[in-house]
């Protein structure tokens, strides 16, 4: 039987058309007058889409690339860094800096809970001395579908001179997030999720305060050093060899958000998550997160009693094409993700939440047909989201 895909991931995720098309373009000479006049273009987009004055520097790396990045240029090693963590990516912030021999203490909250703002204004109060030379957050945790009120966050930190330095590898580009105007020192993403293009590409924006930490950081670093990438990016170059073809995309990917709009995204996103939570709840399914926090690009979803996990990805993806992400670590078995990031449309939720009734119908979950799908289409009606 004929099966379309969907990805419904939390990442990568979808590439739509026209990006896969300009990706195909012949590769150009990357130290030539077209590139620089490209990659110049790229970046004053990016710094649009960052809400930010500074330099938005590119880096051919996964996410996690990037975080890497942000560590060994603003930190020396002794540093003392607080890692805020919600689930496996807030972990994996610390862990990267701990590596890098950075004192790290973590400030951690149940997993499908967001980070306190109250908790961590405590934390750096205490902190008379100012030892703490760094904050690291998450800004969308996908491993437990939730997101950080980082404008909240950046208020609590107050005075404290610790550089606030942001994950928005899941969020830039579908969820609000104001570099500048809210104070964040250094924002890092990745180009496979709201970007709407293939894994491959990292980005690093530093605002004055990061970099000066730069200039006073000690961390062993050569090909992440954000002084040589600053320097090549003044004549729209890139320090090494850059992945082209996926920047012919990039360029495609930032037209189209250009097109749409930042606002009307991170509406779109907010309606996806309304919709999908609404006819999940619908079918007697229980979400890790509460509405207050969830995230508008993932929903983490409890399997129902009696049944495994990997049977209803199972079944999704071989009968519908419909790919579904599991849990991480300690979730594993225990949920499921269906992400909505990036190129997603309402007509999308309503395929899954379809193509799940019947899914657990089979796998002998008592549920009334169409009850999904109904309250999925009210949601889209109202069109109204909590944020």
């Amino acid at each position: 039987m004929l099966k379309k895909e969907y990805l419904m991931v939390p990442g990568p995720t979808t590439v739509p058309e026209r990006v896969l098309q300009a990706m195909q373009r012949p590769v150009i000479n990357h130290r030539g007058k077209q590139y620089e006049t490209m990659f110049s273009t790229i970046t004053a987009k990016l710094q649009r889409l960052f809400n930010t004055r500074h330099e938005v520097l590119t880096f051919p790396a996964a996410g996690t690339g990037s975080m890497e990045a942000a560590v060994v240029n603003l930190l020396s090693p002794g540093d003392k860094v607080l890692a805020v963590s919600i689930g496996v990516f807030g972990d994996r912030f610390g862990q990267i800096a701990a590596k890098f021999d950075a004192v790290v203490e973590k400030l951690e909250f149940p997993w499908g809970t967001a980070a306190a703002a109250e908790k961590l204004q405590e934390r750096l109060k205490a902190d008379q001395r100012h030892e703490i030379k760094a904050i690291l957050i998450t800004h969308n945790e996908t491993s437990t579908g939730v997101t950080n009120d980082i404008k909240a966050l950046a208020e609590a930190r107050g005075n404290h001179p610790a550089l606030l330095v942001i994950d928005a590898v899941s969020s830039l580009g579908a969820i609000e997030l104001r570099m500048d105007e809210w104070g964040i020192d250094a924002v890092i993403t990745g180009s496979q999720k709201a970007l709407m293009i293939p894994p491959g590409l990292a980005f690093l924006a530093m605002n004055d305060r990061a970099w000066a930490a730069y200039e006073a950081s000690a961390m062993p670093k050569f090909y992440w050093d954000a002084g040589d990438a600053k320097k090549a990016l003044a004549k729209g170059q890139n320090p090494y060899t850059p992945p082209v073809s996926l920047l012919f995309g990039l360029e495609e990917a930032l037209t189209l958000i250009e097109e749409e709009g930042i606002d009307n995204i991170i509406k779109r996103h907010c309606l996806l998550a309304k919709a999908l939570r609404a006819g999940l709840k619908a079918l007697g399914l229980e979400l890790l997160a509460e509405d207050a926090v969830a995230s508008t690009g993932v929903t983490a979803v409890y399997k129902p009693a009696g049944i495994e996990t990997k049977d209803i990805q199972k079944i999704m993806r071989e009968r519908f094409g419909i790919t579904l992400a599991g849990g991480q670590k300690q979730l594993e078995g225990r949920i499921f993700r269906i992400g909505h990031l990036g190129y997603v449309a309402v007509t999308d939720i309503l395929v899954t939440v379809a193509a799940l009734e019947i899914t657990l119908t089979e796998l002998g979950i008592d549920v009334a047909l169409g009850t999904g799908v109904s309250a999925v289409q009210w949601a889209i009606i109202k069109e109204q989201c909590w944020q």
